[in-house]
C-alpha cells in the first residue's frame, strides 16, 4: 500500500466523519476534541465548522487543538475555536483549557507510534469519563492477486491488523465490546471508534487475552473466541460498524 496524500486521507476520513454527524446528540455532546497528527488540518477544520443540522444550523462551537510535529495549517489562526501545539502525540497530552477531551481523532496517523501501546495509554489518561478515541490505520500486511503482499513506509515500524489493534486498544483501557470496527475485504483500511471504560492501562506483560475478556473489553466474537481457543481469531470475528452493518472476518 502507497500512503494516502492528504487530500486522499480526507476524502477517506469523511467515509467516517459523514456518518458520525448523522448522530445529532453525539454532536452535541462534544465539548472538546484533539486531532492527534492532524497533518494539514483537514479533519480538524471539519470538526471545529460543525453546526446542528436543523433548520436554522446554529454552530456546535467545538473547541478544537491539533497536534502535529511539523504541519502546514494556518486555522488556528481564522477559527476561534482551534488551538495548535507543535508536538509529538506519543507524548503525555495536555488538556484543553483544563478540560479533557470528549473525542480523541486519529486519522492516517497511528501507524507512526513508535510505541503504540503506551501512547493509547496516555491518550486515555487525557480522555473524558466516557469520551471516544476514533483510529483509522493501515494495514500493511495483505493479500494481493492471491500473494502475500507487505509494504513497509519510512517512519513506519509496526504492522496492523483488526486483532492486534483490537488487543492493545483493551489492554490500554479502551472499552472494543460497545465499539465499532471495519474491515472490508480489498481495502487496506481499519477503522475503529471505542470509548473509554473505567478500567485502567494495563501491564501489557503481565495481561492475558483471558484478562481482558474478564473485564468485559472484548467485542463478544472476540470473548468467545478466547473462550474456545485461548487466542483472538481473525476468522471467528463478526463486528459491527457505525451504521450497524456487520461484518464476518472468515470471509477475508
Amino acid at each position: 500500500m502507497t500512503f494516502a496524500t492528504p487530500q486522499q486521507s480526507h476524502e477517506h476520513s469523511r467515509r467516517v466523519l459523514d456518518m458520525l454527524y448523522e448522530y445529532d446528540d453525539f454532536m452535541s455532546s462534544i465539548s472538546t476534541l484533539v486531532d492527534l497528527g492532524c497533518g494539514t488540518g483537514a479533519d480538524l477544520e471539519w470538526w471545529a465548522t460543525r453546526t446542528t443540522r436543523d433548520d436554522t444550523p446554529q454552530p456546535l462551537n467545538i473547541a478544537c487543538k491539533g497536534l502535529d510535529l511539523a504541519p502546514a495549517l494556518s486555522l488556528a489562526d481564522r477559527l476561534p475555536n482551534v488551538k495548535f501545539h507543535s508536538q509529538d502525540f506519543e507524548q503525555p497530552l495536555e488538556l484543553l483549557d483544563g478540560k479533557p477531551y470528549d473525542v480523541l481523532w486519529s486519522h492516517d496517523s497511528f501507524q507512526y507510534c513508535l510505541n503504540p501501546v503506551a501512547t493509547l495509554s496516555r491518550w486515555w489518561e487525557a480522555a473524558a469519563e466516557g469520551a471516544m478515541l476514533s483510529i483509522t490505520v493501515p494495514q500493511t500486511t495483505n493479500i494481493y492477486r492471491g500473494h502475500q503482499h507487505f509494504t513497509q513506509e519510512s517512519g513506519v515500524y509496526n504492522h496492523f491488523t483488526v486483532v492486534s489493534l483490537i488487543h492493545m486498544l483493551a489492554v490500554s483501557g479502551w472499552d472494543c465490546k460497545n465499539g465499532f470496527f471495519l474491515k472490508e475485504a480489498n481495502d487496506p483500511w481499519i477503522s475503529a471508534v471505542v470509548y473509554k471504560s473505567a478500567v485502567r492501562p494495563m501491564d501489557p506483560r503481565r495481561t492475558s487475552w483471558y484478562d481482558l475478556a474478564e473485564k468485559d473489553l472484548l467485542p463478544l466474537t472476540a470473548r468467545d473466541c478466547v473462550n474456545r481457543f485461548g487466542e483472538v481469531r481473525q476468522s471467528e470475528l463478526t463486528l459491527i460498524w457505525l451504521n450497524k452493518a456487520l461484518t464476518y472476518m472468515g470471509h477475508q
